[in-house]
């Protein structure tokens, strides 16, 4: 029987609201200092890399694409999912196979669904505590680049939820990341219809966005507003794309995702359509504040849906602006 998809759901709860080569470790305590509890390898230089956040008080599992010492990072970053539902970025794209000569390293952290991987101001009762702004841009970095001989240049790249939590990582944690790519994002969080899409998102996991960043008056919600804060992205490298919404070259029945079903084709035709028309009403304006401003960015608008097989073209995409603010 086919079953109604997440993304359908979360399409009316929007319109309602509208119109994640070393040593193994022990296993982790349950408190304690930030720290790499285990490394265990995948083959080739792919690893699994478990982290205690001493912030959220919980372990991460972060999957890492090393080519050896002497390399930069690029972060990549999970949908609204948290790569846990229809799976993260190695599931879903061809990233370990187009990264696998490629002179960086690449890391996925698992998990942070629905909490735009920022710090929240108070635990949620669904989701629990949410410091990932502390483990991303503070925890994180220098125990990976300590233990895997990393340069400390670092690139972040979101879609979708995700592609807003970059552009903050970035504001918030100025010279740490030399490029930043934002796939099918709405970087916008201050005003009403903005706080209403991030409710409704969280919503659909059962977690109140009250809890992240106050009541709709709160200040948190203008801090983590990417556009009111585009001066400090300046001598970023940054990637912007998204599609129109109308059918483009991943919407036929042997696509990656659809694999020969009908459904999901008209799936990602109506809804995937429909979401991203609203993501490029999104993305314009970014692209033309930032222009305005004389802050340089790539941006890469294409028909399409919001669909993984596009972030897979984007990351692709986007890699000569990444490798060139990396040094590779």
């Amino acid at each position: 029987m086919y079953r109604l998809p997440r993304c359908l759901v979360s399409l009316f709860t929007l319109s309602f609201a509208l119109v994640a080569t070393g040593i193994a470790a022990g296993p982790a305590a349950a408190e304690g200092p930030a720290r790499i509890v285990d490394v265990r390898p995948l083959g080739g230089r792919q690893f699994e890399v478990v982290v205690h956040s001493g912030a959220m008080d919980k372990p991460v599992t972060l999957w890492l694409s090393h080519p050896g010492s002497g390399a930069p990072a690029l972060y990549l970053l999970n949908a609204v999912d948290g790569g846990e539902d229809g799976g993260p970025w190695m599931r879903r794209t061809d990233v370990a196979e187009f990264f696998a000569d490629r002179p960086v390293n690449v890391i996925v952290p698992m998990g942070g669904r629905a909490s735009y991987y920022t710090d929240w101001i108070a635990d949620d009762p669904v989701l629990g505590r949410n410091k990932w702004e502390t483990f991303l841009t503070r925890e994180l970095p220098p125990l990976l680049d300590a233990r895997f001989g990393m340069t400390g240049r670092n690139a972040v790249a979101g879609l979708s939820m995700s592609a807003t939590s970059a552009l903050n990582l970035a504001i918030h944690a100025p010279g740490l990341y030399q490029a930043v790519g934002a796939y099918s994002g709405c970087p916008r969080t201050s005003d009403p219809a903005a706080r209403a899409i991030v409710y409704s998102q969280l919503a659909l996991f059962g977690a109140n966005a009250t809890n992240m960043w106050g009541d709709p008056g709160h200040p948190a919600w203008l801090e983590h507003d990417p556009m009111l804060h585009l001066d400090r992205l300046r001598g970023t490298a940054l990637y912007l794309s998204s599609g129109n919404g109308a059918p483009g070259p991943h919407e036929v029945l042997n696509s990656r995702g659809i694999d020969g079903d009908p459904l999901r084709l008209a799936d990602r035709v109506l809804v995937g359509g429909t979401m991203e028309s609203i993501v490029s009403n999104c993305t314009g304006p970014l692209a033309a504040a930032l222009a305005a401003r004389q802050i340089p960015a790539t941006v890469h608008f294409h028909p399409g849906t919001h669909a993984w097989a596009y972030w897979q073209d984007d990351l692709h995409r986007s890699w000569p602006v990444f490798a060139g603010a990396l040094g590779v």
